[in-house]
């Protein structure tokens, strides 16, 4: 399961690399992600549990660290602290920003500007190179059981 998990991933780090915009092009963020930020919290809420929930990118994740449990078969208890453990720091990327806009004022919304502008811009590389670095890891961890 995890060299196949790796592959889907080495294929997404692909898709990403071809559809990246050419040099010099000013990537256009889609429509619906331009007005986020005026979503009301409810709304903020919903879509990123929809968004949380068929992103093929979380469902490779969650199927790769479910299988990685899978091969060291651990006690119940140490499947629940990994879980937990799993979920913490998936919601750190979330967690974070938000506490940061929260409590720092006019200084946080300035670099939080300059980090979705130069995430905007380099979007593409930074998911090419993780799909990337998931996909080699998870590949050399399925490969030893096999042999």
């Amino acid at each position: 399961m995890q060299i196949v998990v790796g592959v889907l991933f080495l294929l997404l780090a692909g898709r990403s690399w071809r559809s990246r915009p050419a040099p010099g092009t000013e990537p256009q963020m889609p429509k619906w992600m331009a007005g986020i930020d005026a979503f009301a919290p409810g709304k903020a809420l919903g879509l990123g549990l929809l968004l949380a929930g068929v992103n093929p990118k979380n469902l490779l994740l969650a199927a790769g660290a479910g299988s990685a449990l899978a091969v060291t078969g651990p006690s119940t208890a140490e499947a629940v602290i990994s879980l937990i453990v799993f979920v913490v720091i998936g919601s750190l990327t979330i967690a974070g920003p938000v506490v940061f806009s929260l409590t720092g004022g006019d200084r946080a919304k300035t670099q939080l500007d300059s980090a979705k502008e130069w995430l905007t811009v380099h979007n593409d590389a930074v998911m090419t190179v993780l799909f990337l670095v998931l996909g080699v890891n998870l590949i050399a961890k399925g490969i030893p059981p096999l042999a």
